[in-house]
């Protein structure tokens, strides 16, 4: 019996019995008002609920008279093995030893695909993140919405949302000239310009640039300098895409700002220009000063924004919501922005954009903010010369072990890695904790192979030892965690289970044996717990996937 099916069971039971309390209450209660809970002391039972509290006030009745009400509906109900009242009036629930078991051949049946739920399903999300000008090398500043994002989006995904993952190329404005021009020095070997982009990367991609245009080095300047400007930026996202798919980040999207300023062959207009016609449409654009204006303020901004100067010349606030409305023509109701730490005045302005497009701020977009990270110790580029670059983290650190622990810990939340301490194999390394429990599940079941022990029976109630009941029960959590994850934006939820479910499983790993220990004959027990092995190893190789973390099978 899973957690939906025991809230099921006992939302058929509520409903007629807040009817027969007050005629037409029953039609008030939504199964959301069913929440089940692990108790923290296992004494107290597999499950406990709140829902007499939570209806009595709705039905004028005594909360601990509607539980003892429940818990006699609860006793009948196959797979239950007892319901008692507690306090003002929680419900503790166990289950019988078959009923809980049986989680076990389910997991296994449902391979990859146990833990994902419906929750959000409908919703049309397009997440971006990292973003990141392609003017030079992905760093650590970049690395947490990287690792957090994709998993984002991973458990957003997993939840039954249609989700596209978006990387916004910042391809057009003065930085791409400035970027160009940085190379143009270095290929004709003149110093930096001033305000220019330092590092020897630069210099690397100016060879890189001469290999595929040998003759640019003799063009002037104002001809070389879109050449190379064009080239040197294809090299170096193309060195971003790179870099983030070895952090197994992909991104569904790879948005050009380019596409935004282009003129429409037909019309001769930008999707810039429709987007402040668009709003002036919504009639929250107004002509002040010789300028054009958005009237933000009506929307919960500081002050109202500039669109367009006096010179005609848009702002980047045009381009904002020429990005913005293009989310929505392609068909996502919901929009999610990640931003760095320093980007905090940019939630009033987005939301108001939101406002003055026509969408609810407070339920069409979502503005995160993620906190900075530091390494121990983490040195400097030799490339990049200012920055400490994500490849020479993953070189350092190991992929595995930098994204686990950038997804271990809440956005909001500043962090400091200790990488000889992630790069340890010990049980303080939480990284290794969960992955070597996976392994170990693999380990448990090649042996099981060796000695003749395999899944062709299952006898759940024979999985009645108290460590296996434990185990049970946090397997069953699985799905709950993953919807919670989505649902809060809050992918480290997932990171924390699996440690939970580690533990539990190294502990039934002491206490219950699969193989069968001298002249003792396999028995149905030990194929029995061959399947909450596995259930056990798919469970955590489904997690550390939502974390973009591997799972291997040997450590």
């Amino acid at each position: 019996m899973t957690p939906d099916d025991l809230a099921s069971a006992l939302f058929e039971l509520v409903v007629p019995l807040a009817e027969d309390r007050r005629p037409g209450a029953g039609a008030e209660i939504r199964r959301e008002d069913v929440v089940l809970e692990r108790p923290r002391n296992r004494d107290h039972g597999d499950w406990a609920s709140n829902v007499a509290m939570r209806i009595a006030k709705k039905i004028g009745a005594n909360p601990r008279d509607i539980a003892a009400e429940l818990a006699t509906g609860l006793a009948a109900v196959p797979g239950v093995a007892t319901a008692e009242v507690a306090g003002p009036g929680f419900l503790n629930v166990r289950l019988d030893a078959a009923a809980s078991g049986a989680l076990a051949k389910t997991i296994v049946d449902a391979g990859p695909a146990y833990g994902h739920n419906d929750s959000l399903a409908g919703q049309s999300i397009n997440i971006e993140f990292v973003s990141a000008n392609p003017t030079g090398p992905l760093h650590i500043g970049h690395t947490r919405w990287a690792a957090l994002g994709d998993s984002i989006a991973r458990v957003l995904r997993a939840s039954g949302a249609t989700i596209a993952s978006e990387y916004y190329i910042n391809d057009a404005g003065s930085q791409m000239d400035t970027f160009g021009a940085s190379i143009l020095a270095a290929i004709k070997g003149e110093p930096t310009p001033e305000g220019g982009y330092p590092g020897a990367y630069i210099g690397e991609l100016g060879r890189q640039v001469l290999e595929t245009e040998p003759g640019v080095a003799d063009l002037p300047d104002d001809e070389a300098l879109p050449i190379a400007r064009e080239i040197a930026y294809r090299l170096q996202l193309a060195e971003i895409e790179k870099s983030l798919s070895s952090f197994n980040v992909h991104f569904d999207v790879w948005f050009s700002e380019r596409e935004l300023h282009a003129k429409n062959a037909e019309t001769g207009k930008s999707a810039i220009d429709e987007a402040v016609e668009r709003l002036r449409e919504q009639g929250h654009v107004f002509d002040a000063d010789d300028a054009v204006w958005v009237r933000t303020t009506e929307f919960g901004d500081d002050k109202d924004r500039v669109i367009r100067r006096g010179n005609s010349i848009y702002t980047y606030f045009a381009a904002d919501a020429a990005y913005y409305l293009s989310k929505s023509d392609r068909g996502f109701a919901h929009k999610i922005y990640l931003l760095g730490a320093d980007h905090h005045g940019y939630v009033h302005r987005l939301k108001a954009l939101a406002g003055a497009a026509g969408d609810d701020p407070n339920v069409d977009i979502e503005v995160l903010i993620g906190q900075l990270v530091s390494i121990n110790g983490a040195k400097l580029s030799k490339r990049a010369g200012n920055i400490i670059e994500l490849d020479d983290l993953q070189a350092w650190i190991g992929t595995d072990a930098l994204r686990y622990s950038l997804g271990r810990y809440p956005a909001d939340s500043p962090l400091t890695l200790d990488p000889e301490q992630l790069r340890k194999r010990s049980n303080d390394n939480p990284v290794f904790y969960v992955q070597y429990a996976h392994a170990r599940t693999h380990s448990v079941g090649r042996n099981a192979a060796v000695a003749g022990v395999d899944r062709s029976a299952f006898a759940p109630e024979l999985l009645d030892h108290e460590t296996e009941a434990a185990l049970l029960g946090a397997l069953q959590e699985f799905p709950r965690i993953v919807a919670q994850a989505a649902q809060l934006r809050e992918p480290h939820r997932v990171a924390r289970y699996l440690e939970e479910v580690a533990g539990l499983y190294h502990r039934w790993y002491d206490n219950c044996r699969v193989i069968p220990l001298g002249d003792e004959p396999i028995g149905d027990v030990h194929r029995s717990r061959l399947w909450l092995n596995d259930a056990t190893g798919q469970v955590l190789r489904n997690g550390l996937d939502l974390l973009g973390v591997s799972a291997p099978e040997r450590m």
